[in-house]
């Protein structure tokens, strides 16, 4: 048994781990990273890289069939599923190749393979010849889909969507069970690329929505295009030779039975901590078997152990990855000075068609933060004239402001270029800027941010901050 002594471990190659050991490396000697099966990022891999690829050809299929409103006739679609799916590993394999060259240029001697577990707060044994004792330890994992127990009688027709990215074909059809951010885009872009699609969830959620007004006008949306039913009440599935068969009460309550070639499980994902041996840290761990710790510090209790990233279930987003990563190294390579490091506005976006985003404090976060003092601005897009000109008129934005400061306090959309007006409503409240203050800022015409100027003037009005939108507001331009 081989023996090791370092000053920092950071366990897990993905972003949070990647950036976790750079930053540990400013401030300690001996760092090293440990990954347990394949280095590289979920990002790149399995998650928003590749699916982005998917709903890029989606989005082109999707607009060669609705060509004809414009006055363009380009004749039948025709996807080519093999091609489709040729692209996505192409191109995925070289954003992996990416982070690989990333990998690559860390020191041969600082990256370890092998599943890492815990001896005690300090020691840790990596596959079956090393022991590895660490002043400090950076816990950056990341997670895996979580497949409920009733999805596995799917048997082999059970997949997650880390294997719909390893397809050479697109199948005829597939249920999927999960109406989240990956359930709807995945789905949403297979039913365009001709895949029959029928979606399946419980208590009513649509993605990340919050808002009940945005909800019901994204469950209709997405209702056009493949069945999705957000409350569902599914009786049996069972594999059989053709695939796999679901029974189910349909919109009239009736019992329904379908055969679909493939069954995806997006449930959810769950954090990798359940093999690290945490029982012999002395943590304190919350009734999921979860450290408890500091999202501001990302520190475990008073312990020398941090967690990152998807492993704490806290934001699995990227850019909070990255920056759960710089906070944990940072801490852990200058203990036992630790610090609370830069937490950002709130921000998240689903890439599906409308897109749907939230900014800062959700609707449920700002009524218990102001007490009920505050107000809700709106905007339909239906007669925003940008998005009329793009046939993209569909949707819905909120904005949410305080009484008396003003202060804007978040928002939650469906609708057109809604990452693109998520990220200056992200800035807004990370700025702690008041409604007023959006409002002095410039606006284009014509374009579809006229439309949050649009949703924040119904707010300053209703906060008594300015009056209300006239009808005729002449500013706007036509259609503003």
């Amino acid at each position: 048994m081989k023996e090791r002594k370092v000053d920092v471990a950071v366990i897990g190659g993905g972003t949070a781990g990647m950036v976790a050991y750079r930053q540990a490396c400013k401030h300690a000697d001996q760092v090293v990273l440990i990954e347990a099966e394949q280095f590289g990022t979920t990002c790149a891999r399995v998650g928003c890289m590749p699916s982005k690829l998917l709903i890029a050809a989606a989005e082109v299929a999707h607009s060669g069939r609705h060509a004809q409103r414009f006055g363009i006739h380009a004749g039948p679609v025709r996807v080519d599923g093999q091609a489709v799916m040729n692209r996505v590993r192409r191109h995925r394999d070289r954003f992996v190749g990416g982070v690989l060259e990333s990998i690559a240029k860390i020191p041969e001697q600082d990256r370890i393979m092998g599943q890492a577990r815990f001896l005690d707060q300090h020691t840790l044994r990596v596959g079956d010849d090393l022991t590895l004792r660490a002043g400090r330890v950076v816990i950056a994992t990341g997670s895996r889909t979580n497949v409920l127990p009733f999805l596995q009688d799917a048997g082999a027709r059970l997949i997650t969507s880390d294997d719909l990215f390893e397809w050479t074909e697109l199948p005829e059809s597939i249920v999927i069970f999960g109406p989240g951010v990956i359930g709807l885009e995945l789905g949403q872009a297979l039913s365009r690329l001709g895949v029959r699609v029928r979606m399946f969830g419980v208590g009513g959620l649509v993605g990340p929505i919050q808002d009940p007004e945005i909800r019901a006008i994204a469950l209709e949306t997405f209702n056009q295009e493949f069945p999705l039913d957000a409350d569902s009440k599914v009786h049996e599935i069972r594999q059989t030779e053709h695939g796999v068969q679901v029974t189910f009460e349909d919109a009239d309550g009736d019992e329904a039975t379908e055969t679909f070639d493939f069954l995806l499980a997006a449930t959810g994902r769950r954090p990798n901590v359940d093999r690290l041996g945490l029982e012999h840290t002395g943590l304190e761990l919350d009734e999921r078997g979860m450290p408890v710790f500091d999202p501001y510090t990302t520190q475990c209790g008073d312990s020398p152990i941090f967690i990152a990233g998807d492993a704490n279930n806290h934001l699995p987003l990227l850019h909070e990855a990255a920056d759960e990563g710089r906070i944990a190294g940072t801490n852990a390579g200058r203990w036992p000075d630790v610090r609370t490091g830069l937490r950002r506005s709130p921000l998240t976006v689903v890439f599906t068609d409308p897109q749907i985003a939230a900014c800062g404090r959700t609707l449920q976060q700002t009524e218990e933060h102001c007490r009920g003092c505050f107000a809700v601005g709106s905007l339909n897009f239906r007669n925003q004239g940008r998005s009329r000109v793009m046939g993209k008129s569909r949707g819905l934005l909120r904005v949410y402001g305080e009484h008396g400061t003003g202060i804007f306090m978040g928002a939650e959309m469906l609708g057109p270029a809604a990452e693109h007006i998520a990220h200056l409503l992200a800035w807004s409240a990370q700025s702690r800027l008041t409604v007023d203050q959006m409002l002095d800022m410039p606006f284009y015409h014509p374009v579809i941010e006229e439309g949050l100027r649009t949703a924040l003037q119904d707010l300053a009005g209703k906060l008594r901050r300015g009056p209300q939108q006239a009808a005729d507001c002449m500013d706007c331009g036509p259609g503003g």
